[in-house]
Parts: C-alpha cells; structure tokens; sequence
C-alpha cells in the first residue's frame, strides 16, 4: 500500500508537541501494520488522532486514539521517553484493539 492509499497517512491527526517535519517519521512507524488492519473499514470510516504530553520529560506519554464508525473509540497509550519505542508501542497496542474487535465481529457472524 502507497502512502497515498494509506488511511494512517490520509486520517491522521497530529497534535500537541509535534513538529511538522515529524510527520513523515510517524507515518513510517504506525502506517504499514494499521493500514493492515485499518483497510476492511476504509478511510471514510477512521479517524486517528496522535498526542504526546510532557514531551522529552521523565513523564511523558504518547496516546493514539482511534474512532471507527460502529466501534467503540481505542486508546492506545505508552509513557516510554525514546519516541520511537513509544510509537512502536501505541502502534501495537491500537493493532491488537482493532484485532480483538474484528475478530469479536467474525465470532458473530459465525454464529
């Protein structure tokens, strides 16, 4: 999938401590695998929003929230101070959420 097919690059905001020239960086660690996962809903039905507090401090937290039309909304958080790790563990966290309710869809319609 191409950066101009990923929903991650399309639906996501960025906001709070970010510098705009970050935004490549980020897509390149949350895009590929969340697009995965993200691409049975399409573009029109995500919304992605990326935050991080207290930047650069002992304190810090990055927070990934996901809305998915007829989901519940995802909060995916990690308090590690290297970004990269932080990102990495958001991007994990948001993709077994979004597992768990695709496959709690698969067990219904099983049924």
């Amino acid at each position: 999938m191409s950066e101009s097919e990923s929903i991650v690059a399309e639906r996501l905001r960025i906001v709070s401590e970010f510098r705009e020239d970050e935004r490549e960086y980020i897509l390149a660690q949350l895009g590929t695998k969340l697009d995965r996962r993200l691409v049975r809903y399409g573009a029109d039905k995500v919304e992605l929003e990326l935050s991080i507090k207290e930047r650069d401090t002992p304190s810090q937290k990055v927070v990934l929230e996901c809305w998915i039309t007829g989901e519940p909304r995802m909060v995916a958080t990690s308090n590690e101070t290297d970004l990269q790790s932080a990102l990495h563990d958001v991007r994990e966290d948001l993709f077994k959420q979004i597992d768990k309710h695709v496959n709690k869809r698969q067990d219904r319609a099983r049924r």
